[in-house]
């Protein structure tokens, strides 16, 4: 993948910005400060931290990949090194995130839930899991079997 068309990083983006909005949501429903304080590291790590430590030693750095954040990360930091690509932090913070982003919404959801349920919270949940799942493994299967960082990226999902 030289380039990814304009429909597909808009779908990959909304994707991304919907779990982090349903993810907000449901931790609201626990504690409006948990959203609060979901929603600002789910948008310090996806779009700042991990462009920085993982999309600057990219291939894609300053080009249009699957989701745009080689473009995105040009625009805000330098050029890494592609040999650094690979660090120990490309295999753990990403997942760690990714994780966080579906678990800490899970967990609101369903301990808000128990104090009192509503049909709301229970298509809050449904849309949050199937947006998640669609990000973080069929989507990104779709991307990963196209980028040239697939057989370098220790978190490739065309292995």
């Amino acid at each position: 993948m030289e380039k990814s068309s304009t429909g597909r990083i808009i779908v990959d983006n909304l994707m991304m910005i919907l779990w982090i909005g349903l993810g907000t949501w449901a931790c609201r429903f626990l504690y409006p400060l948990a959203a609060w304080a979901y929603l600002i590291f789910a948008v310090l790590m996806v779009y700042v931290i991990l462009r920085k430590l993982i999309c600057t030693k990219c291939y894609y750095y300053d080009k249009w990949c699957h989701s745009g954040w080689g473009k995105l990360s040009a625009l805000f930091f330098k050029k890494g090194n592609i040999e650094n690509f690979s660090t120990s932090v490309v295999k753990i913070l990403p997942p760690l995130t990714y994780g966080l982003l579906l678990v800490l919404p899970l967990v609101s959801i369903i301990i808000s839930m128990i104090r009192s349920f509503s049909l709301i919270k229970i298509i809050v949940l449904v849309l949050l899991l199937s947006v998640s799942s669609y990000s973080g493994a069929i989507g990104r299967k779709k991307s990963c079997e196209q980028c040239k960082m697939r057989y370098i990226c220790p978190g490739s999902a065309a292995k």
